[in-house]
């Protein structure tokens, strides 16, 4: 009995380590409505990605919007947040930058505020990704790709498109692990 408690215990301790993992509160872009990665999108795979409306790798907000939309029946999104921290790629305001997302590039994944993704500024969230994944972001577009579970799979540089071969058999293959 003593060792089925700890069996027990075991596992919910896992279960919370991993439900907390992600356990961050981002406001939505250009909004005041406040989001719990971890209450919101926990269980799911993710991808977040550090945007920029400014750049050579804005016209990816295509591309990653494409993805979303295929893969998020199962199982799947994207969180997208905005900086300012490359070359000074996103000065504008956050409702300047939502209508680059939003009417300029059709983007239904859910955008958060703009932010710090690298250095000792860099989000909470972005602190655990670089630390987990032991690379920081180098440009903008830089991908993350998260478990179900909230554990960093793989880390994808800006110049890995949304179509690569490369991060589409990612996706699926996270996707795969989550249904198992």
């Amino acid at each position: 009995m003593k060792y089925k408690l700890v069996i027990f215990g075991m596992l919910l301790w896992v279960q919370h380590t991993h439900a907390t993992s992600l356990d961050f509160d981002f406001r939505r872009l250009a909004s005041a409505e406040k989001v719990n990665i971890s209450n919101e999108y926990g269980g799911l795979v993710l991808l977040v990605v550090n945007t920029a409306s400014r750049c050579g790798y804005t016209p990816q907000f295509s591309g990653l919007d494409d993805l979303y939309e295929e893969f998020r029946e199962s199982g799947f999104t994207i969180l997208g947040f905005p900086s300012n921290d490359f070359a000074g790629q996103d000065p504008g305001e956050e409702i300047e930058i939502a209508d680059v997302c939003y009417v300029d590039y059709g983007v239904k994944f859910p955008m958060f505020e703009k932010t710090h993704v690298r250095g000792a500024k860099a989000n909470p969230l972005y602190q655990r990704l670089i630390v987990e994944s032991g690379v920081s972001p180098g440009w903008n577009f830089h991908k993350y790709l998260i478990d179900k579970d909230g554990t960093v799979l793989q880390q994808f540089p800006s110049h890995v498109r949304p179509e690569s071969p490369l991060l589409r058999s990612a996706i699926k293959r996270a996707l795969n692990d989550r249904v198992n």
